[in-house]
């Protein structure tokens, strides 16, 4: 069965900026985990402004060509991502990173391409450790 890759912030400015420290770990996993990419909103809106200016044109290329896919909904969502804010409010985690927690536990097959180590520390489903594929 094929995997449903689902991707965060940082492993987009690691693909699109040639001066991040990722940066040839995701360019060598974006062939080997191919889009489409799975990503909500959240995530796609902290990558735009990580990468500024320099790296709107490639985040438009992407999402233009069907290589980042919006798949999430946060109505839908609102009392799962409320509870993981709170269960790691000592972390902390961040909006976009529960969202995408959330993401894990929604998709079939999930598989997470992340530069966060906080991923190591999150849980789906309770108490399931999240299927990443991370530079750590």
């Amino acid at each position: 069965m094929a995997k449903n890759v689902i991707v965060d912030a940082g492993f987009l400015v690691a693909l699109v900026s040639e001066r991040d420290t990722h940066h040839l770990w995701a360019a060598s996993q974006a062939p080997r985990l191919a889009p489409p990419w799975l990503i909500c909103e959240a995530a796609m809106s902290e990558a735009f402004h990580l990468l500024g200016r320099r790296g709107r044109p490639a985040m438009s290329t992407l999402l233009r060509r069907q290589a980042l896919v919006l798949a999430f909904s946060f109505p839908e969502n609102l009392g799962f991502i409320l509870k993981l804010l709170e269960k790691y409010a000592d972390v902390p985690i961040s909006f976009a990173d529960a969202c995408l927690v959330r993401m894990t536990e929604i998709v079939g097959n999930p598989i997470l391409l992340t530069t966060d180590e906080d991923f190591r520390v999150y849980r789906r489903n309770g108490r399931q450790t999240i299927p990443c594929v991370a530079p750590f």
